[in-house]
């Protein structure tokens, strides 16, 4: 596994590198072509810096119409590769925005976290964007960058996926998941997050308690997975029947990105 996935950044949070671990069958995932991050509203000109040396010429931006007009992302100078998005909305709200008044900010993080990720197997603009984001991966030279708000629910789940096709054990998945709250950029989400957060809540929050807001639990990535094995019998027949993951699509993606 790579030493440290993290890219240095100052106003980007959680961009890494999901490449590099280990599939069952010995192979590893190449590292320096798979990225992932939050959004780039508050990037730096070193941020844009650091980002141009990673060659990424195609970027998946999971966000949806109203996310994107609020918080246009900054681009490297001169970027002339591809990206795509979704012409709509991708969720209801972002989740780490719609806090409703008077609620516990515990409480209401665990109740509304689970409530996305239970939405998000049968979303049709989040199934058309994971179909989209593996096939233009098995298509487009270059690095890519998957992103959407925070780079932890859209994002994580999109970067599941296609670690499953390429056949890393489960529980290195998960790692990889979780691997968001070791993020040493917490704190610009926070800035971008927390100001709304209790405005809508109308008090300010512990430490913890933005915690359980704005990081990742085991519990929401097995609500995904629950649900999907609910109603398709298992992760495989869902990615082949609903987000339409041929086998010529699965050889193609690991001939890119296994080594």
């Amino acid at each position: 596994m790579i030493r440290d996935p993290f890219l240095v950044t100052q106003g980007i949070h959680n961009f890494r590198d999901y490449g590099g671990w280990e599939t069952r069958g010995r192979e590893r995932v190449k590292s320096g072509l798979l990225f992932r991050s939050g959004q780039h509203v508050d990037a730096t000109d070193e941020d844009l810096k650091a980002i141009a040396e990673l060659d990424i010429r195609t970027v998946i931006d999971l966000r949806g119409t109203s996310e994107r007009e609020r918080n246009p992302c900054r681009r490297v100078e001169g970027f002339d590769g591809e990206v795509l998005f979704y012409d709509g909305e991708t969720t209801s709200s972002p989740p780490h925005m719609d806090v409703e008044p008077g609620a516990t900010a515990s409480d209401f993080a665990r109740q509304r976290m689970i409530a996305v990720y239970t939405r998000m197997p049968h979303n049709p603009a989040m199934i058309d964007m994971f179909g989209r984001y593996l096939n233009v991966l098995a298509e487009r030279d270059g690095a890519s960058l998957v992103h959407c708000f925070a780079g932890k629910d859209r994002t994580g789940i999109a970067a599941s996926m296609l670690l499953h096709i390429l056949g890393v054990p489960e529980e290195l998945q998960r790692e990889e998941f979780l691997r968001t709250n070791k993020s040493p950029t917490f704190d610009v989400l926070v800035q971008q997050s927390l100001p709304g957060i209790e405005e809508r809540l109308g008090r300010k929050l512990e430490v913890e308690q933005v915690r359980d807001l704005l990081e990742v639990r085991t519990e929401y990535l097995d609500t995904f997975h629950a649900e999907v094995r609910r109603d398709y019998g298992d992760f495989d027949r869902y990615l082949t029947d609903v987000i339409g993951v041929d086998e010529p699509l699965r050889e193609r993606l690991k001939d890119r990105f296994l080594a």
